[in-house]
Formats: C-alpha cells, structure tokens, sequence
C-alpha cells in the first residue's frame, strides 16, 4: 500500500490497546500524562470526533439528492455532541462504555456507506479490524475499572 492512511488508522489504535494493557497490569498513571483513565478518556473522545468529522467530509462529496447527503451531517453531529457530553458527565467507566456503543455505531455508518458504495472495500476492511482492536481494548478498559 502506497497511502499511509492504513498504517495511520492501525497506529490509531495502539493507545487504547496500550491504555487496556496498563489497566490491566494495575498502572493507573503515566508520569507526565496523568491518570490511564483520562489519557484513554480524552484519547477515545478525539479519535470518534476524527471519524464523525470524516462522515461529514463524506456528506460534502454526495449529490443532493443522496439519502447519504442528509443523514451523514446529522448522525456525525448526534454521535459527536452525544460523546462529547457524555465525556463531560459521566463517570470514567460509563463513559468508557459510552465510547463503546459510539464506535459501534460509527462502524454500522460505515457499513451502510459501504453498501451504498460510498466507501471503499479496502477502506471498509481495514475500519471493521481497527474498530475490533479498539472495540476490545475499550471493553477490557472498562472492565478494569
């Protein structure tokens, strides 16, 4: 593959998995950054608003009269105000599921936008392996906490 993209997306993903694996192992601080559950916290809230920034970049490409065309900007918005809210309310570990269900359901977009041939197969591919990795790494956070 020529485009960094996919090497980027799976570097994406290797905090929430170090984060997990700290968890796991009982550090609940990194000198410097703070506490495990913040670093993931915030780190989970960036990178969902990153992919629901990419679902309204995909909007500007559609005709008008795409279904897409509507729907992208507003589940986008719903999803990232949804997170941001939650990161602002919520316990550490509710939000950490909160994020969950939030990448789940960036995922299930990416679905229907692979079916309507919207996105690509290799990009679709290689989205349902990184939300795996952080999907998990996600749920052994929580269940740390």
């Amino acid at each position: 593959m020529k485009k960094p993209s996919p090497y980027l997306t799976f570097a994406g993903a290797t905090p929430f998995v170090a984060c997990a694996f700290l968890l796991m192992v009982d550090v609940v601080t990194v000198p410097m950054l703070g506490s495990v559950v913040d670093i993931l916290s915030a780190y989970g809230l960036v990178i969902a608003s990153f992919m629901a920034g990419a679902h309204w970049g995909n909007h500007l490409d559609l005709a008008d009269d795409n279904k897409w065309a509507i729907r992208l900007p507003l589940y986008s918005n719903v999803i990232a105000l949804c997170l941001w809210l939650g990161f602002l309310i919520l316990s550490a570990s509710s939000f950490i599921w909160l994020l969950v269900v939030g990448y789940i359901s960036l995922l299930v977009i990416d679905y229907s936008l692979h079916r309507a041939q919207i996105i690509s197969d290799v990009y679709f591919k290689i989205r349902q392996y990184v939300t795996a990795i952080v999907v998990v790494s996600l749920v052994i956070a929580a269940l740390q906490l």
